[in-house]
């Protein structure tokens, strides 16, 4: 039996330019293992990610975003 450790991080995201955008950083984002769900929000610039917070931290989550072409700090909000 294992017990999830589900975290709920949102992220800040900067230089949207078009909603393809969106698709990019939710394909690189869901790569990683014990990310179980990801949802950008192009209009307020948001990424919410429900993740395994012992298998993916929040510094992966912002370096997989990076990949994709775009910075992203965490947010409170």
């Amino acid at each position: 039996m294992t017990t999830s450790t589900a975290t709920h991080t949102l992220l800040r995201a900067e230089g949207f330019s078009c909603p393809s955008c969106v698709v990019k950083i939710e394909k690189q984002v869901g790569r990683l293992k014990g990310v179980e769900n990801v949802k950008v929000h192009f209009a307020s610039s948001r990424i919410e990610i429900d993740h395994d917070a012992e298998r993916v931290s929040v510094d992966d989550l912002v370096t997989a975003v990076a990949k994709s072409g775009y910075k992203a700090t965490p947010s409170a909000f």
